[in-house]
């Protein structure tokens, strides 16, 4: 809170007027809100002023780009201490007038008036380029931007780490830490009661948190949205381990998981929209009745998205924003900052959007964790 009362908008205003000769960048943090986009922020401000650029903020994702005066600048004095901080400085949100995309594949096209609206307010602030930090929809709404002629460089960030372009997406390695941290907890007392443990976390397309979150947090199942699963086979699994004397048993299932010949489970919200959400309760009522044992279920919700990052993702968050500001400084414009290697580089944005990265079912981790007792239901 103390970093963005400081953010007044007389005190902005006057800044911006007073350091207005130096070359300046704009940034955002778009979608939803992960661990390290605080860290991205630092990396890009610190590595701006080496070069002697001033760097503009914008509020609340895209929609900063659309009201005048609704932008604050950035610098080493404003960023300090923020890397250990979840959430983001500057806010951010997955609704309103630039949204590009909706659902999975399914793209909408941002109004050419937005688009003018958004190019003369960086205009007006003499913003030469805008780098960008989002999931795969805001990399859709970047790629129209750099289309429409506004310089842009994405910088990729998703809890879910389904980006095919990137090998991984700071934010993730946090929300399996809070994965693993109610696992640990729910252990104890699934084994007290004799109980099953549903745990719901997220992940719509990708089962990555849940399948990380399952091998480290010692989970006896993992239901994930590449593998559909049988109850049948669950039952049978639990049934086992209560025969050879584990009669606590740990189920992880992430949002999008499904049944064979099932489908995923949506729930409308207030708003009308209809969201994932709901298959841990079902798979729990189902334990329960297949089984006769007490079972519970979890959901993490958005504990996965709050809290500081871990220590990898300061420095992954910190990389990508330093490596976006070397990329605008050698005008590789319509890119995005990519980890590929232990080496963080770029791609083109173009070929970045809209591609998936899913947990092969036939692949290394998934093996793994067959090989060390985790059933996946099927």
């Amino acid at each position: 809170m103390g970093h963005q009362r400081a953010f007044g908008r007389s005190k902005e205003t006057a800044l911006i007027a007073i350091t207005k000769m130096k070359p300046r960048i704009g940034v955002l943090t778009s979608g939803g809100d992960c661990p390290g986009l605080n860290a991205v922020l630092r990396g890009v401000v610190l590595a701006a002023e080496k070069l002697g650029w001033e760097v503009i903020g914008f509020r609340d994702g895209f929609e900063g780009l659309l009201r005048p005066g609704d932008h604050v600048v950035l610098d080493r004095n404003s960023t300090e201490g923020i890397m250990a901080l979840g959430g983001t400085i500057i806010g951010t949100t997955n609704r309103g007038h630039f949204v590009a995309k909706v659902g999975a594949g399914d793209r909408t096209i941002i109004p050419a008036e937005v688009i003018t609206q958004g190019r003369e307010i960086l205009n007006k602030l003499d913003i030469k380029s805008l780098i960008i930090v989002g999931g795969d929809g805001s990399m859709a709404t970047a790629l129209q931007l750099q289309e429409a002629g506004i310089d842009c460089i994405g910088v990729p960030k998703t809890i879910d780490n389904d980006l095919e372009a990137t090998a991984m997406t700071f934010g993730f390695d946090s929300a399996v830490a809070a994965v693993v941290d109610a696992l640990d907890r729910l252990h104890t007392t699934a084994t007290s009661h004799k109980r099953v443990m549903v745990v719901e976390v997220m992940g719509r397309h990708a089962g990555w948190i849940a399948l990380h979150g399952g091998i480290a947090g010692g989970a006896d199942i993992v239901l994930i949205p590449e593998i559909p699963f049988d109850y049948d086979m669950i039952t049978a699994t639990i049934k086992a381990r209560d025969a050879a004397g584990n009669l606590g048993s740990l189920v992880v299932v992430a949002e999008g998981a499904k049944p064979k010949d099932g489908q995923q489970v949506m729930r409308e919200s207030k708003d009308g929209e209809f969201r994932l959400g709901g298959i841990g309760d079902i798979v729990a009522t189902e334990i329960a009745k297949r089984t006769g044992k007490e079972t519970r279920s979890c959901v993490l919700g958005h504990l996965q998205r709050g809290g500081a990052p871990t220590t990898l993702d300061r420095i992954l968050a910190t990389r990508f924003g330093v490596k976006a500001v070397q990329l605008a400084n050698e005008k590789h414009f319509g890119s995005m900052v990519s980890y590929q290697n232990y080496q963080v580089r770029h791609v083109p944005i173009a070929e970045a959007v809209n591609r998936l990265r899913l947990v092969p079912p036939n692949g290394e981790m998934v093996q793994t964790a067959r090989d060390v007792e985790i059933s996946f239901g099927d």
